[in-house]
């Protein structure tokens, strides 16, 4: 629930101040793909990415609001204390992108990793959205 309370703590300050600002709530490509062996992780994500785009409608139809929301779904980046490891991206990398991602209005900020580009992510997305399409068996993965 860190993303709602998170919200809720701060949007109405937001909305009485009246300019201009931004919400990013960060997501998992995970919460778009739903791959197996990991449910509870591809639910919480799945919800952070349905919260999001409903508070962003929702912010876009309040006459005069300049407040956006975004969802941030970055890709393997080294955080905390972890050691840098070769393919993933530093947080300086994904703060670049979701900047240059916000500034052209983009709700989903999809950041790349220097071994996953986009255009696979694109792929699994895509063939996650045909299993209800196609209405394909949920093994056929």
């Amino acid at each position: 629930m860190g993303v709602v309370n998170g919200v809720q703590a701060f949007l109405p300050g937001m909305l009485a101040a009246g300019g201009r600002a931004t919400i990013v709530n960060t997501g998992s490509k995970q919460g778009l793909t739903n791959p197996p062996d990991n449910p509870t992780y591809n639910t919480s994500k799945a919800a952070v990415n349905a919260y999001s785009q409903n508070l962003a409608r929702n912010l876009c139809e309040h006459d005069g609001c300049q407040i956006s929301a975004h969802l941030l779904i970055p890709g393997w980046t080294t955080t905390g204390d972890a050691e840098y490891r070769p393919g993933a991206w530093m947080p300086e990398q994904v703060v670049d992108y979701m900047e240059s991602a916000i500034a052209a209005d983009h709700f989903f900020i999809l950041c790349p990793d220097e071994e996953m580009p986009n255009a696979i992510d694109y792929k699994r997305i895509f063939w996650n959205a045909m299993h209800i399409i196609e209405n394909r068996p949920i093994l056929s993965r």
